[in-house]
């Protein structure tokens, strides 16, 4: 009962994985294992991974779509920024408590007059100021050499009706201030100045070195007269009581005309004679000569904010150039070709040839600013400067609202409004907003597909891990079907071994 013993055939390379219901993704992947007889199997690890990574290809175009959304992102926002910065370069002009309320002072005799300051409601114009006296503020002092430095003070002052008693240091004053025990004039000042008074005290040293309290009055003019009373006053180390106070200056208004109109101050700082206008009276020129105060307008500040409008609204027209070309890669900008850039293109240039219906500035041409072919402008600082001192109110009316009109200001700022990054009406929000709700689909895709995939990954290594334990049994399987062949028909596939 010999024979040849059945074979089981033997193959160069394994058969292919059966293909997926997953868009045939892992069609493709082959599993090589060598001699199906061999016993080695194969490498499980290796083919899920091939396989994973056919499954993972679907997303590829969901994830090249949102890199580019997200470099339209980024482009977006920047031009939002700068269109942001353009917005707020225009505010300053078209602000009416901006660079065109700023007033300019000057004062032909500085060691007289000097001014400090000047508001939005002072009207540029010249004035006319004559001083003829400064104001002053009433001051006393202790008789002379009556209290030495280190006598020890008791008993009552009196200042405007407020009575400082001094004792031992147990007892306070009429605002309930403790009295410092070995009261000097030192420590007598610094009480009263502790309190209420209406007077700042300090002790000084007279021209024959003896000191004296100086009470000066917080209340300058010929209206801050202090009662000082010291009758009530004791000199412990030479037992005198009373002391008097004199007016050591007598508190007096300024005297002065502003063209030509007299008027009086109870203090050389003086805010309510020329409207707007605060001056600081310092001297009475000699034969009181007059003073010319001159009010401009502040043309220098103007300028600087209409070059800063023109620098920002060339960085934005810069960034819309740039999106019409390529990076330094040579692949397209982000948001070449998207129909945002050409609207915010049209939008601004319209806004930038806003021509004024009345008065003698209609135009920025007029104030020296210039297209160029490229849509940046171009500012001549000499023609700006001429159209500010031949026309001022005309060029601030350019820039904001009139009684029935609208003004270039007005106008660009309402088209920023509409341009810009805020909601809910912005061309640059609006874009972001429709971005995001597609960067939202797609992550939501991708997080979708990956979940797939992972439970089919968990799935198949446990499916070919079952398989491949299988092969290896392959070898073991044979043998023991050859035994039990021979075992029954007698036949030796070894014969002599």
């Amino acid at each position: 009962m010999g024979g040849p013993a059945p074979r089981v055939r033997e193959g160069n390379s394994g058969n292919d994985y059966p293909e997926s219901d997953d868009n045939n993704a892992m069609g493709s992947v082959g599993i090589s294992f060598g001699s199906p007889t061999s016993g080695q199997g194969f490498d499980v690890s290796t083919t899920v991974s091939a396989i994973v990574a056919n499954l993972q290809a679907v997303e590829t175009p969901w994830k090249n779509q949102l890199t580019s959304l997200q470099s339209q992102d980024t482009a977006l926002t920047s031009i939002g920024t700068d269109l942001s910065s353009l917005s707020t370069a225009v505010s300053a002009l078209n602000d009416f408590n901006g660079v065109f309320s700023e007033k300019e002072g000057s004062s032909s005799d500085t060691s007289a007059i000097a001014l400090t300051s000047a508001t939005s409601s002072a009207v540029a114009g010249s004035h006319t100021v004559v001083v003829g006296n400064l104001a002053q503020t009433y001051s006393y002092a202790s008789a002379s050499g009556a209290i030495a430095t280190g006598d020890t003070l008791t008993g009552k002052l009196s200042i405007g009706g407020q009575k400082i008693t001094i004792s031992d240091g147990t007892a306070t004053d009429s605002d309930g201030n403790k009295i410092p025990q070995n009261n000097t004039l030192a420590t007598l000042a610094s009480c009263i100045n502790d309190g209420d008074y209406g007077v700042q005290a300090n002790v000084v040293t007279n021209s024959l070195g003896q000191s004296q309290l100086s009470l000066v009055s917080d209340t300058s003019g010929s209206g801050g007269a202090v009662a000082i009373d010291g009758s009530q006053l004791t000199d412990s180390a030479t037992s005198v009581t009373g002391f008097s106070f004199g007016a050591v200056q007598p508190g007096l208004d300024a005297q002065f005309s502003v063209d030509g109109v007299q008027t009086t101050s109870a203090s050389n700082t003086v805010t309510d004679a020329i409207p707007g206008v605060t001056m600081q009276l310092l001297s009475v020129p000699t034969g009181s000569e007059s003073v010319q105060v001159e009010i401009t307008n502040n043309n220098s500040d103007v300028e600087s904010a209409v070059s800063t409008f023109v620098s920002a609204y060339n960085t934005v027209i810069g960034d819309l150039n740039t999106q019409e070309g390529e990076t330094s890669s040579g692949t397209s900008e982000p948001l070449y070709g998207n129909p945002a850039i050409a609207n915010l293109q049209e939008q601004l240039q319209q806004a930038l040839t806003f021509t004024q219906s009345s008065g003698a500035i209609t135009s920025l041409t007029q104030l020296g600013v210039t297209a160029n072919n490229d849509g940046t402008l171009t500012l001549d600082g000499s023609t700006l400067d001429s159209a500010l001192n031949s026309n001022f109110q005309d060029a601030m009316n350019f820039f904001q609202t009139s009684t029935g009109s609208t003004s270039f200001g007005a106008n660009m700022t309402t088209t920023l409004g509409n341009l810009g990054n805020s909601g809910p009406d912005g061309a640059i929000y609006l874009a972001l907003q429709q971005d995001s709700s597609q960067e939202t689909t797609l992550n939501t895709n991708i997080t979708n597909e990956n979940k797939n995939i992972s439970t089919q990954q968990t799935q198949l290594t446990t499916e070919l891990n079952e398989a491949n334990y299988t092969l290896q049994e392959i070898p073991e399987q044979l043998q023991s079907v050859n035994e039990l062949y021979s075992a029954i028909t007698g036949y030796d596939e070894n014969p002599g071994g």
